[in-house]
């Protein structure tokens, strides 16, 4: 327990040292905030564009909170996995080809406890980075519209909560998988484009999809959508598990590029 606390120590350094800590939970308050801001002021945007015939009138809906809120959801299901895919796409393949993975995983330190280090680090920078921006949201939601439901909105936190680290995992695989940081992060994202797209176009067949996840926290916020989320909730745990498990696994087999 005690290495794998420095371990955990050595990656948050790491973290701090690339400024990690900073450019990613900065980067989600700033989408966070900007959605519900934008929606507020996109009248007067759009009235003082200055492309509209004189005498034309803007007629737009004015969205609920909760609304606004799955509206900022949206922009995290996109930006937001580009953004953590980034962050954690050199995770385990910068050290393992650098060198330095097989002289720490020589010391007394387990390939599973390895790994664990790294992903409670990234984890944490995912936890921080995801409350910031919702945090954001949901605040400037308060005061420009009204304030949301926030057992809804707490629900609809963890559900894409779960997925944002689902996407955190899967890049960290991808990353003891490949050499390439890019590769790794493209593959994650596209996976992850895969599992949604197909649990948003046939959402009863893929009922225990971890693709589920987004649709899930949006119907939380929304009204109505698949109910009972909890066999995409152990479905996504179970893929962490596994995901962890193999990265592992992988390193384990082949801890050095030339093991291979």
């Amino acid at each position: 327990m005690r290495q794998w606390r420095v371990m955990v120590r050595k990656e948050w350094l790491e973290l701090v040292r690339t400024w990690k800590l900073l450019w990613l939970p900065l980067a989600f308050v700033l989408f966070g905030a900007m959605q519900p801001v934008t929606t507020y002021f996109l009248p007067d945007i759009l009235a003082h564009a200055g492309n509209l015939p004189e005498g034309a009138l803007i007629s737009i809906p004015v969205p609920s909170a909760d609304e606004v809120l799955a509206q900022t959801l949206g922009q995290f299901n996109t930006v937001g996995l580009l953004l953590i895919a980034l962050a954690a796409m050199n995770g385990i393949s910068a050290e393992r080809f650098g060198g330095l993975a097989p002289m720490l995983l020589v010391k007394p330190v387990s390939y599973r406890g390895y790994v664990a280090a790294k992903w409670t680090a990234l984890l944490a920078l995912i936890g921080i980075a995801f409350a910031g921006g919702f945090g954001a949201a949901y605040y400037y939601t308060s005061v420009l519209f009204e304030r949301p439901a926030w057992r809804d909105s707490l629900a609809a936190f963890l559900y894409y909560g779960l997925w944002l680290a689902l996407a955190g995992t899967l890049t960290l695989l991808f990353s003891a998988l490949l050499r390439s940081g890019a590769a790794a992060a493209a593959c994650s994202l596209t996976l992850l484009a895969g599992l949604a797209l197909s649990a948003s176009l046939l959402p009863e067949t893929f009922a225990a999809s971890p693709g589920l996840l987004p649709k899930l926290a949006s119907a939380r916020l929304l009204g109505g959508g698949p109910a009972g989320g909890w066999p995409a909730v152990a479905a996504a745990l179970a893929v962490i598990a596994a995901a962890l498990e193999a990265a592992a696994l992988v390193l384990r087999r082949h801890p050095a590029p030339d093991a291979a």
